[in-house]
């Protein structure tokens, strides 16, 4: 199982980013979830997704701002995030929900003036 995600930079708070995450070795019967970690804070999930895209899930923090989905037949999904303020900045990777995956590399995002 392998994720490898994209997407992230740097921009201004009210700015939008899409990432992206591509995933090989899964079924699409997985529940998927975005996650990030802030510096010296744990890693935590983001959004999650079920395998036939019919429930998406948020944290409070991101609900509104976030829009998680995904295309089975490419193996990827996507977080639009938009109207970003400077606490979402973090490394943000992807797995399933629960993780069984090894962790990626991460992409990250940085939200300043």
């Amino acid at each position: 199982v392998q994720m490898v995600e994209s997407g992230g930079g740097s921009v201004q708070p009210g700015g939008s980013l899409r990432l992206s995450c591509s995933y090989s070795g899964l079924t699409t019967l997985y529940r998927m979830a975005w996650w990030r970690k802030i510096p010296g804070k744990e890693r935590t999930f983001v959004a999650t997704i079920t395998g036939s895209s019919s429930s998406t899930t948020y944290i409070d923090s991101v609900k509104g701002r976030f829009t998680v989905s995904r295309d089975n037949a490419k193996n990827t999904m996507y977080l639009q995030m938009d109207s970003l303020k400077p606490e979402d900045t973090a490394v943000y990777y992807c797995n399933t929900h629960p993780p069984i995956a090894a962790w990626g590399q991460g992409t990250r995002v940085t939200v300043s003036s």
